[in-house]
């Protein structure tokens, strides 16, 4: 596909359903499905567990509201990227692009497009499970087999669907979004009409449950409601995407904002919804029980469905997978994209296709680092360990809003954090808190983190040697 001069800008093709569909759709994975057997183990009793899906949907609605009006400030590609850059300086934003790019964002896509396989396995009875070869590197043994083909193929099929103009991918992420809500109202609708259940379950506790692989130490307590709210936030996780796109949505200061409530809204609704029909239709203890290989979501349809319910569950979470792929990929090439506008990455990356006015460089370098990590398998020791610095940006960015207001206050506000300053206050206490216990709980994990981010100072100064970093002011259109 043919490039196009620098003077080709970014398309606003991104309607309120497509952004409303990139929040939604990049939220709703494969948690909302897995977490409650993890969560009931974490607190004991079903009032708990949504006592945790309520603050954290809570917390990330109050980052939502905030990310809001900085989305509706500066609604240019890159989104996060450009918040961290204008408030402190091209090096805090050049290690946020750094972080999401080079290993949260390639990791998740490459965790993604396995999964996706993974479930395609699960749903063709194993046929799948073929190795080709498998080779001895550096004393780590790598293997290529089907899973892995149809992982790079997914992401392959993906990244050309992305080549194509916005609104083709827009519209594509509304129709996979779709999907993803059915899914969770055909879980829970059926299990509240179909199947036999109690609604004094939800005044049970965990009696003798197995909680496979879930530590003593994160059951009862503070350490449990902590590690619960974790999972609960890694299930609400990916609203903050859309501000990566900012710079391809009509009407940013109307649509983002909407997108972003509305959206988590949504959002939080039908998780609550579902968790009401699991707790209706599993006993705390037989939801404890639910061994690793199956899901919550698989065992309450089970009962109404029968066998068919496996089936029915893994071509779900199939689809689910591939529609966050699908979200990842469109907006993590923003990233790249925008760096390289502000000659901190690769020139050519900058530069978008004459015929779609998309980043193509950017998407294609994406899918090749996600699918080496694919190939790898390091992809979840990178997100795990990603986690923890990805917090402290999203702390940082939260912060801006604030820097924002007291040295720029010309700026134009079209909307404002409802509730300022408390709203963004409490984001900020509870991201310092999960910091705090992070630090606490996974000290590995958190080092590991800070690591990472350090690894990007000597990058930024090999990439800006002692240039001037031309931001982009110019709003594309």
């Amino acid at each position: 596909m043919k490039l196009a001069p620098s003077n080709i800008t970014l398309i606003r093709g991104l309607g309120l359903i497509a952004a409303i569909s990139i929040v939604v759709g990049n939220v709703i994975g494969t948690g909302v499905f897995l977490k409650t057997r993890v969560m009931i183990c974490n607190v004991g009793s079903p009032s708990k567990v949504i006592v945790v899906w309520i603050a954290a949907g809570v917390l990330s609605l109050a980052g939502a509201l905030t990310y809001a009006e900085l989305a509706a400030m500066m609604p240019r590609a890159g989104g996060e990227y450009v918040f961290l850059r204008e408030a402190y300086g091209a090096r805090w934003g050049f290690l946020y692009g750094w972080m999401q790019f080079f290993v949260a964002r390639a990791g998740g896509l490459a965790a993604m497009s396995i999964a996706f396989a993974i479930f395609l396995n699960d749903l063709m009875g194993g046929a799948l499970n073929q190795v080709f070869f498998t080779r001895d590197l550096f004393g780590y043994k790598f293997s290529f087999g089907s899973v892995q083909l149809v992982a790079l193929s997914a992401i392959a099929v993906v990244t050309f669907i992305n080549c194509a103009a916005v609104v083709v991918s827009g519209n594509i992420a509304a129709v996979l979004t779709a999907l993803k809500i059915s899914l969770v109202l055909a879980v829970g609708i059926g299990a509240l009409l179909l199947a036999q259940g109690d609604w004094g379950h939800l005044l049970l506790t965990d009696a003798g449950g197995v909680c496979e692989d879930v530590s003593a130490s994160a059951r009862g307590g503070m350490a449990g409601f902590g590690a619960a709210m974790l999972g609960a936030l890694w299930a609400y996780n990916g609203w903050n995407d859309l501000t990566l796109v900012a710079g391809e949505v009509k009407n940013p200061q109307r649509n983002i904002p909407l997108a972003l409530i509305g959206g988590m809204t949504l959002v939080g609704a039908l998780y609550l919804f579902v968790n009401f029909a699991y707790f209706y239709v599993l006993t705390p203890t037989e939801l404890a029980n639910v061994p690793t290989t199956s899901s919550v979501a698989a065992e309450a349809a089970r009962r109404f469905m029968g066998p068919l319910a496996l089936s029915l569950i893994a071509a779900g979470m199939m689809a689910s997978s591939f529609g966050t792929l699908h979200i990842g990929v469109l907006t993590g090439a923003r990233v790249p994209y925008a760096m390289a506008r502000d000659r901190l990455f690769f020139q050519n990356l900058a530069r978008l296709s004459k015929r779609t006015h998309v980043p193509v460089g950017s998407l294609l370098v994406q899918a090749l680092w996600a699918g080496v990590l694919a190939l790898s398998g390091s992809f979840d020791a990178l997100s795990n360990y990603s986690i923890f610095g990805l917090w402290i940006f999203y702390a940082l960015t939260t912060a801006t809003v604030f820097v924002f207001r007291r040295r720029r206050p010309e700026l134009p506000r079209p909307y404002r954090t409802w509730g300022y300053p408390v709203v963004p206050a409490l984001f900020l206490l509870a991201a310092a808190w999960l910091l705090i216990m992070t630090v606490l709980s996974m000290p590995r994990q958190a080092v590991t983190g800070i690591i990472l981010i350090a690894l990007g100072l000597p990058v930024y100064y090999f990439w800006h040697g002692g240039k001037q970093v031309v931001s982009e002011h110019v709003e594309d259109s």
